[in-house]
């Protein structure tokens, strides 16, 4: 951090600067000098040093005020031909993350950036994909492009920070409306404890939501058999209070149902695709959420059949991917582990 900066924070968190203030003043006082400058995450560290514990969720939650961050990396390009994207919504089984893995692996996408978001808890680890090391590392949120296929793909791998999960889908919605993309596709998993009417007669089946009417229907995914996600009420109230949150009418604490008061039809409302759906749509974006109802454990086959439900819908075929059909993701191959010891049998 630099001196004069440092100092202007040390000066909003001295006490002879704030005898006569009250608290709150003093917590928007100290945002302020933290949020005058862009900081690095090696300095926002620093920045947390000088704040006081009592002011700590405070200052993550005036974090959440900055922008999403996209950074290309070097010497890499954006396609404007890829102007269709696929991302994932967090989801129980984690099954959307799977199907953006596969689908990356495949069609061989190529990593063309990252985005930086302070919603998003940070993490890395080693490249998800490839077998021989090229000194990559897997970041919380990557931007892959495959140019062949006319798509951009976007990889989350890390939790959101908790109830900051609107102002990342706010985020989202303006780098999507920037980027200049026709069509979004949100991939996530349901939890099958929830499904209302099970029909297992056809296997696995594909749910949608669409903001191609106002009722959440679609032409095209009716075509292929889906049935539209019955649970979506656009005049029930958590439904319509998301969407007053998407599109900036009300705050997050205005006219939020107690707990105790939320009922089943509450539920889907409160998950991370509806937050998408909602933000995005309140940009006019047109996006279409895949949905596929699973329980944790291995989800990879629900990867699979959520994966060939995007390429259906984008009229995709597998077979036509650079690496010429479905390629695991190297990551996925120690899922399970190391096999046992032979010599104890």
């Amino acid at each position: 951090m630099d001196d004069p900066t440092q100092a202007a924070l040390i000066r909003a968190l001295s006490p002879r600067y704030s005898l006569q203030e009250t608290f709150s003043e003093k917590r928007k006082r100290i945002c302020q000098a933290i949020f005058s400058k862009r900081y690095t995450f090696e300095k926002t560290l620093i920045v947390v040093i000088y704040i006081k514990k009592n002011s700590f969720f405070f200052f993550l939650s005036s974090f959440s005020e900055c922008k999403m961050e996209f950074i290309v990396d070097e010497g890499k390009q954006i396609h404007e031909e890829c102007s269709t994207l696929i991302l994932p919504a967090l989801s129980i089984g984690n099954v959307g993350q799977l199907a953006v893995d596969l689908l990356i692996s495949s069609m061989k996408a190529e990593r063309i950036g990252y985005l930086d978001d302070p919603n998003v808890l940070p993490c890395v680890g080693n490249d998800a994909y490839w077998p021989v090391p090229q000194g990559n590392l897997a970041l919380p949120l990557e931007v892959f492009d495959s140019s062949a296929n006319a798509l951009t793909l976007v990889q989350q791998r890390s939790p959101l920070v908790k109830g900051m999960t609107v102002e990342f889908a706010k985020n989202v919605a303006d780098f999507v409306a920037a980027s200049g993309k026709k069509h979004v596709y949100i991939l996530s998993g349901l939890d099958f404890g929830r499904w209302q009417t099970i029909d297992m007669s056809s296997g696995l089946q594909i749910y949608y939501l669409s903001s191609a009417n106002t009722d959440g229907t679609d032409d095209n995914c009716e075509r292929l058999g889906w049935k539209r996600l019955q649970e979506y009420n656009p005049t029930q109230r958590q439904w319509m209070y998301l969407s007053t949150l998407a599109e900036g009418v009300a705050k997050q604490d205005d006219n939020l149902p107690f707990e105790d008061e939320l009922g089943e039809e509450d539920y889907y409302p409160s998950l991370p695709f509806a937050a998408l759906f909602s933000c995005l749509k309140a940009k006019g974006l047109n996006v279409t959420c895949l949905l596929c109802y699973c329980s944790e454990g291995d989800n990879i086959p629900d990867a699979f059949h959520l994966a060939e439900a995007a390429c259906k819908l984008l009229g995709l075929s597998p077979n036509n991917f650079q690496g010429g059909n479905w390629i695991v993701p190297f990551s996925w191959k120690t899922v399970y582990g190391p096999p046992p010891d032979t010599s104890l049998f």
